[in-house]
């Protein structure tokens, strides 16, 4: 599974961050950068005075990295991904959220956090839905439930698992468990990838 490191200023996790990871979640140095590749995940706090490059370096390598901020914001996040991160989430963000994000990292998706993916998609998938020419239906499609379907067509707008489960009129936790199905039998890695994918199936 790989060692969880964590690029501080002061060289220390958060409690946070280790109930999230338990041994595996360890302080690491710009020394580690070699190992980023070695099936690990980096964690970048924004704190870090070089942590730009930092991330440059690490994913050039081909690291898959995370950048943790105390005040996220959107262009820190572009700015992350300019980089090559994997991911941008809150430096302070719950056990099951940095969990959460690690999952996702660690399968090739993109973790940006649901305010900035559904900016992201409201932008990107219009133009590419007019670019597009038709495809091939997305992989196991037909097989989703009416409400898993529905969930992924929600999803795909740009709305948020709150957004979504009001509309629906489900909790966020079943949607999150529609998501997690809708993944599994599309083969999709993200949120975005769902999005753009569903774009090419719009007449």
């Amino acid at each position: 599974m790989g060692a969880h490191l964590f690029l501080t200023p002061d060289a220390r996790i958060l409690d946070g961050w280790c109930r999230a990871f338990g041994d595996l979640a360890r302080a690491g140095s710009p020394a580690a950068l070699p190992d980023a590749a070695a099936g690990g995940l980096l964690w970048v706090d924004v704190a870090h005075a070089d942590w730009e490059g930092l991330v440059r370096a690490a994913s050039a390598r081909g690291g898959r990295v995370v950048v943790l901020s105390a005040m996220p914001g959107g262009e820190q996040a572009l700015r992350a991904l300019e980089l090559g991160a994997r991911g941008y989430c809150h430096a302070f963000a719950t056990p099951e959220l940095l969990r959460e994000v690690a999952l996702v990292v660690r399968h090739g998706g993109l973790w940006v956090g649901p305010e900035l993916l559904a900016r992201m998609i409201r932008a990107t998938v219009p133009a590419v839905a007019a670019a597009a020419e038709a495809s091939a239906p997305l992989p196991g499609l037909d097989t989703l439930s009416a409400r898993e379907r529905e969930v992924a067509e929600a999803v795909a707008e740009g709305l948020t698992n709150k957004q979504v489960a009001g509309r629906l009129g489900i909790t966020e936790r079943t949607v999150k468990a529609h998501l997690a199905t809708v993944f599994e039998k599309t083969g999709v890695r993200d949120r975005l990838q769902l999005a753009l994918r569903l774009s090419r199936r719009q007449p």
